[in-house]
């Protein structure tokens, strides 16, 4: 029962804290924090229990969870980071009342919807709880209501209902295929299908859906847009635990359903490089703070894919040990990332409540004389780059060195496999770059305004106790985990691989790789982030506009071409009985739905936001009282163009899924 307790434990606590905080918004706050306590508190106790649940007669298999040594760890990690963003939350928000109750009970919900992901014991367990969370961490984007916020948001909500729709499909065909989605039983019904074709079918589906949440490109547009607009505690959950939701289920389909499937191995690893050297591309060249940092999310989800790339290839070779390895790099870097980002997006957010921006220019010299906030930095970014005795570079290590035996091992692609080896160590130098451009412009430089840095100098608090322990509490786990002793055995624990535990992490060749990828960093700081990228004393982004893929491909696409797709793909297909009708049916499908969501959608969202969502008034503001009709009135006669640009740029995120699906079986089958 404890584990149900872990899942809708905190469902139950969201609504208990919306109802306090329309009441007291003190004892709201820490009865979050209580809540987030008492949940790591479960997870600690059921860490090494292993215990398994399965509630019947729900979705036809029922939802079922299950703790084992991967699944306990992630349960840990995400009661720390809820746990650790909540008690730093108290601070961030305090001068801050306005939608606070919307926000807690969304966090809160979040909370358990995450748990039931990685608690779950089958596809279908994850994909349920996963759709909860797209729709509940929203939210957190739009939570300024900012028209930047706004965008982001519906930015987000659009790929998730893509990702969800598309994601959908890949679990039917899955089921079809196989027969089940139990990760106890999925692996030998998958060696036993008679339909591997569309088997494969159902895994591009999936890495598609599951890789919109992880931040995978190319439906990672969300990512580098939502993190700066929303709250720093949001974004440290966001980047740390959210994206890993999406590595969890593309994981969990490799393992138990196409490990040794090595078409599907090489389309992961492929997607997965150009993840990680893009992501690593847009962080240096970012000007603001959580942009960079959010930008060096997707290129640790990455390298996480690379992993996992790996793991498939190696595999489908017979190389047990070289699986094992890349294995255990990934799931460890999936926990370093986890809890790296939790301490870099809290220092952002010291930075943010002090000054309110988050342009480097601006912030230029401010953490000078922040002893702890320099020290809680530091240490974030030398474990994100990599750095020996940090806990980046171990798990970097291992998936270097999961490359280095697919090069030996996988003799058709070693070609390949040795340019994504320097791929590999380039990102990981220009991770480096960024993190040093940072720190140095942050914690070292002086601002160019004299009268702004002499104002810096003299203000030497910049949080208090509470944040402090957050914020330096969690940067010490960059040391800790950055033992080889410790690593190895928490690898060991998540992937029972033996060999690990006699990983020598600190030989000669494995600090080569390290020591070459710092070069890098060291090489392109000093020529091109202080040469290139600050002009006239000043941090300038060169990155064009124009190449923002959301705005020059996905939305001119889908909002001026989608329907002439299904024209065209009804013509390609001439008198077939299927396909051509289905394509009408779609493009007439969604003619219907525009409508009716142009009447209707808005309008519900404005009503529920009148009543039951209602915020409770800020103390002081003025209010005219129009009265309830009126107000609606009004704000209903400004909806039309929203409604317009919004909802129907949703439902051509649905039709352009419905399409991907059936390219998707259309070119695997025929």
């Amino acid at each position: 029962m404890m584990i149900l307790c872990m899942v809708f434990g905190p469902f139950i606590c969201g609504i208990i804290a919306y109802m306090i905080g329309r009441k007291n918004e003190n004892f709201r706050d820490v009865f979050v924090i209580g809540v987030t306590g008492a949940e790591l508190v479960l997870a600690l106790l059921l860490f090494r229990q292993l215990p398994s649940f399965s509630i019947p007669d729900i979705l036809a298999g029922g939802l079922t969870f299950t703790m084992d040594g991967f699944r306990s760890v992630y349960a840990v990690v995400t009661a720390v980071m809820w746990a650790g963003t909540t008690l730093f939350s108290k601070e961030y928000f305090k001068e801050e009342r306005e939608n606070l109750n919307r926000y807690w009970f969304f966090v809160i919900v979040t909370l358990g919807a995450t748990e039931g992901v990685m608690l779950s014991g089958d596809l279908m367990t994850a994909f349920v709880f996963f759709e909860i969370l797209s729709f509940t961490s929203f939210t957190w984007v739009i939570h300024e209501e900012t028209p930047g916020a706004v965008r982001a948001g519906y930015t987000y909500l659009f790929i998730a209902v893509i990702g969800g729709l598309v994601l959908f499909m890949g679990l039917a065909l899955l089921q079809f295929s196989a027969g089940t989605l139990s990760f106890a039983d999925l692996r030998e019904a998958v060696s036993r299908s008679e339909k591997p074709e569309m088997i494969f079918a159902a895994g591009v589906c999936i890495l598609f859906g599951f890789g919109c949440k992880a931040g995978m490109f190319p439906v990672h547009v969300w990512l580098p847009k939502a993190h700066p607009v929303a709250p720093s505690p949001a974004s440290a959950l966001l980047s740390g635990i959210l994206t890993k939701v999406g590595i969890y289920g593309i994981l969990m389909t490799s393992l138990y359903a196409l490990l040794t499937h090595e078409t599907f191995g090489l389309l992961v690893l492929v997607l997965g490089v150009i993840t990680m050297a893009l992501g690593a591309v847009l962080a240096l060249f970012s000007v603001n703070l959580k942009r960079t940092l959010a930008c060096s999310s997707m290129s640790q989800i990455g390298f996480i894919l690379t992993g996992v790339g790996m793991m498939i290839l190696l595999s489908a070779k017979g190389s047990g040990e070289g699986a094992g390895i890349a294995r255990s790099g990934l799931m460890l870097h999936m926990t370093n990332h986890s809890l790296i980002k939790l301490t870099l997006f809290m220092a952002a957010g010291v930075v943010v409540m002090n000054l309110h921006t988050l342009n480097l220019d601006d912030i230029r010299g401010w953490g000078r004389n922040k002893l702890f906030l320099k020290i809680s930095f530091a240490l974030g970014a030398l474990g994100i780059s990599g750095v020996p005795l940090f806990n980046g570079y171990i798990s970097k290590t291992l998936l270097h060195e999961g490359i280095v035996e697919g090069i030996h091992e996988c003799h058709a692609y070693s070609g390949l496999l040795s340019v994504i080896e320097w791929i590999f160590l380039a990102s990981g130098g220009l991770t480096f770059a960024y993190m040093l451009k940072l720190f140095i412009c942050i914690f070292v430089e002086r601002n160019k305004d004299a009268a702004r840095q002499a104002r810096y100098d003299g203000d030497r608090h910049c949080m208090n106790a509470a944040s402090t322990a957050a914020v330096f509490g969690s940067s010490i786990l960059m040391v800790v985990l950055g033992q080889p002793y410790v690593s190895t055995r928490l690898a060991f624990l998540m992937t029972g691989f033996e060999e690990i535990l006699h990983f020598k992490a600190f030989t000669w060749e494995n600090l080569k790789g390290g020591l070459i990828s710092l070069g890098i960093g060291a090489l392109v700081y000093v020529f091109i982030v202080r040469r290139v990228l600050v002009r006239e004393d000043s941090y300038v982004n060169l990155w064009p506009e124009k190449l923002d893929l959301e705005e020059l491909v996905y939305r001119p696409l889908l909002t001026k071409y989608l329907p002439a797709v299904f024209g065209f793909v009804a013509e390609m297909f001439g008198e077939n009985k299927i396909l051509r009708p289905l394509c009408r049916f779609g493009l007439a499908l969604a003619t219907v739905l525009v409508r009716i969501l142009e009447i209707t959608l808005d309008g519900t969202i404005l009503l529920l936001r009148k009543t039951i969502l209602r915020e409770k008034k800020v103390k002081g503001a003025e209010s005219a009282h129009p009265g309830l009709l009126r107000t609606l009135s009004i704000e209903l006669s400004g909806a039309a163009e929203p409604i317009t640009s919004n909802f129907t740029f949703a439902l051509m995120m649905t039709c352009i899924g419905i399409v991907i699906i059936l390219c998707t079986i259309i070119a695997v089958i025929f």
